[in-house]
């Protein structure tokens, strides 16, 4: 494919979803629905690859691809500001306090379940880990996939089916896949009003860690998903 047509075909995507947020948006182009669609499968299909492929130089490999194609093709289509990263504040006092009423609700279920199983131990390097995946997490899901389905199907149902492939990718741990489209839908929501990634970051690292410490690894198997959680506790 020529420059000129990879230009078009970007500045497409970049159109498509601003009006979209705007509530004004003509029917899709053809090319800019197949574009969008196929770099969602792209991405999607790479992480799907890396969740059940052994970890391994493969797996590094797929899942680098992944990060890569998400931030190049990212930043391609959508300025900062339509990628959440503009507005720190935006939205960060109603996203925040949402999230401190959960992760109290996971630590009061969490009270209700120590008597089934403890729940596994969560050293510092580890909690660090988890917060910046947590935040690449939310770029992709957000800044990547949420405004690609945008663009085809509107922001409203571009929710629930974000949501519904963040949920997918959590199979089949049937505890995180369950939370995990839960969540989704809330981040996506908050993200669909305020277009900022920053505070659903650390909301999404603040329930993330509360869920791994309050409720039972037994049920959990470490917050693993696909092949890791299967192979659990190998």
């Amino acid at each position: 494919m020529g420059l000129a047509s990879k230009t078009f075909l970007s500045r497409t995507t970049r159109t498509s979803s601003a009006e979209v947020r705007q509530g004004n948006a003509e029917e899709p182009s053809p090319a800019s629905v197949l574009l969008n669609l196929l770099q969602i499968g792209l991405v999607f299909g790479l992480i799907l690859v890396a969740v059940w492929t052994p970890q391994g130089r493969f797996n590094s490999a797929v899942s680098l691809a992944a990060a890569g194609f998400t931030v190049v093709l990212a930043f391609r289509s959508h300025s900062p500001e339509e990628l959440g990263l503009s507005r720190p504040l935006a939205g960060s006092g109603v996203i925040l306090g949402a999230g401190a009423l959960l992760v109290l609700l996971i630590a009061a279920a969490g009270s209700l379940t120590r008597t089934l199983g403890p729940p596994q131990p969560l050293p510092l390097h580890r909690a660090w880990q988890y917060a910046i995946w947590a935040l690449l997490q939310q770029f992709i899901l957000q800044s990547f996939i949420y405004l690609r389905l945008e663009s085809v199907v509107g922001s409203q149902r571009a929710v629930l089916g974000a949501a519904l492939l963040f949920s997918v990718a959590h199979l089949p741990n049937p505890w995180l896949t369950a939370l995990s489209l839960v969540g989704a839908l809330f981040f996506c929501e908050m993200f669909r009003r305020y277009r900022n990634i920053v505070p659903l970051a650390l909301v999404h690292a603040a329930l993330g860690l509360s869920i791994a410490a309050s409720l039972p690894d037994h049920w959990l198997h470490h917050m693993r998903v696909g092949l890791g959680y299967l192979k659990y506790p190998a």
